[in-house]
């Protein structure tokens, strides 16, 4: 049976599995971290790959891969394909004024038509995540570097391109060839500068849009394949050396998409992810053109549109609440669930690291109710749960909103396997919940699309293969308005 490959180059880590084309079955897998920060040396990226690859057995043996990745981030390259200053990444906010002033722009200074503007032209009102601000702000703080830019690509869409053989010269086997770059639809539509919904769906770049931001359009973007369409062939020192005609490249994806296409999402379905970010995700027909900003409209790696929305506080929360605490996992999540529903009034506004969705990214965050009754560990800990899940829940209202259908709830990601999480989850968001396997999602949905990738070459009609996602637990729905309420009096006291 052929083998196929996925990759999720992360922010904060390389995971690659390695899985059985036609079953999905894992065979092996491997996995490297990346450096902290929100501004990285891609270097870092490759060598993390690497040395997943190793750990994962090698990748001779893979008749496809692919890569899905983190979304957004800037990488500047120079016209002989070398990196010109570290990658700006999704969470790093130093373009929030670039943004600001790209939304005026658009709208002639009027900032709501800008909003607007945005919205229909590429699915998304802007905030710092998004590349299109980091081309500005390079642009603006670091002209040296702004002229030298000859390409822009997103991480994953570097990765492939080195996977490929593609790089400078002297450290890559085939030289710097930009044109060789490529991406799809789904990572694609989170530049800021690509519009999904042109030419009938098949979608195309904005240079206009490329041009306010950078100042030029003649830079080299990379080519948008489609769902199955192979990007060429990895290069024999890196995978498929031991398969006739080497290893088919898929096209990649953002990693909402990914992790989308991995559970076999479709409209009606919502996939509510807590890892570094948190994100509420629904796959659509065609993508909303929210003026309001909470809701980016994406693509996803089917064909179909991935309505988003986005939170830069989720995972590490718990994390900070854990420091604060002393505690691991499992004592975090006895001491929260000690604790009643609403936590007697505590509440966390969980802006640690700013927020995108609302767009704050320079707010902080804010304990509210803190009386001697409530000063306890397993009320702080109830309080941190519940606002991680409470900002997650207000991305849910605005999907439906935008009258996105709501049919299946997921709850995935790291701490998706936490009791308390679980638990209060069901009490925020008052639904019933499914909880699949514990799964590496964004490695897994890139298998997939190698695998569809694979299937694709010898029939173009070929569907996704249909890999089976086991739901290991379902929740019922426990609502407590209470909590609810309670954040909602205080989420804008920031």
């Amino acid at each position: 049976m052929p083998l196929v490959a996925g990759v999720d180059t992360s922010t904060q880590s390389c995971k690659i599995v390695v899985r059985d084309a036609e079953t999905g079955r894992l065979v092996r897998s491997g996995t490297a971290k990346h450096p902290d920060g929100t501004s990285i040396d891609p270097q870092h990226w490759w060598d993390a790959f690497v040395a997943a690859s190793h750990e994962a057995g090698g990748l001779d043996d893979v008749a496809a891969i692919a890569v899905g990745g983190q979304q957004h981030g800037l990488v500047a390259l120079d016209s002989e394909g070398r990196v010109i200053r570290d990658a700006i990444l999704w969470n790093d906010t130093r373009s929030a004024p670039a943004a600001e002033d790209l939304i005026h722009e658009l709208g002639d200074g009027d900032r709501d038509a800008g909003a607007q503007a945005w919205a229909d032209a590429v699915g998304s009102v802007l905030v710092a995540s998004l590349t299109v601000t980091k081309l500005r702000w390079l642009r603006d703080a670091e002209p040296d570097n702004a002229a030298r830019v000859a390409a822009v690509a997103l991480p994953h869409d570097w990765l492939t391109w080195r996977i490929a053989g593609y790089g400078p010269e002297g450290e890559s086997p085939l030289g710097p060839r930009l044109d060789a770059l490529v991406t799809d639809r789904s990572d694609a539509s989170g530049t800021g500068y690509y519009d999904a919904e042109a030419d009938g769906g098949k979608g195309a770049y904005r240079p206009d849009l490329v041009r306010l931001a950078l100042g030029r359009d003649d830079v080299a973007l990379p080519r948008v394949l489609g769902p199955a369409e192979s990007g060429g062939v990895a290069h024999a020192s890196v995978a498929g050396a031991d398969v006739e005609g080497g290893a088919l490249l898929g096209p990649g994806a953002g990693d909402n998409a990914a992790a989308a296409l991995a559970l076999g999402m479709t409209p009606g379905d919502i996939a509510i992810s807590i890892g570094t970010s948190g994100v509420v995700s629904a796959v659509a027909p065609a993508r909303t053109a929210d003026g309001t900003g909470a809701i980016n409209g994406f693509a996803d790696a089917t064909g179909n549109a991935l309505m988003l929305a986005v939170t830069l506080n989720a995972a590490r929360v718990l994390d900070a609440a854990r420091a604060v605490l002393g505690v691991d996992v499992h004592e975090l999540a006895d001491l929260a669930l000690a604790a009643p529903p609403g936590a007697d009034g505590l509440v966390l506004v969980p802006y640690l690291e700013g927020e995108r969705t609302p767009n704050r990214p320079d707010a902080t965050g804010t304990l509210h109710g803190i009386r001697l009754a409530t000063s306890t560990r397993e009320h702080l800990a109830r309080a941190y749960v519940e606002g991680m899940l409470c900002g997650l829940a207000d991305g849910l209202d605005a999907l439906r909103a935008q009258g996105v259908p709501i049919e299946r709830v997921m709850l995935i990601g790291g701490a998706a396997q936490s009791p308390a999480v679980q638990q209060v989850a069901t009490q925020v968001f008052g639904l019933a919940i499914g909880v699949p396997e514990p799964g590496e999602y964004v490695a897994d949905g890139a298998a997939r699309q190698a695998a569809w990738v694979l299937a694709a070459a010898d029939d173009a009609d070929a569907p996704a293969p249909a890999w089976s996602t086991t739901i290991a637990t379902t929740l019922d729905a426990d609502p407590r308005p209470v909590v609810r309420e309670q954040y909602a009096a205080v989420r804008d006291l920031v």
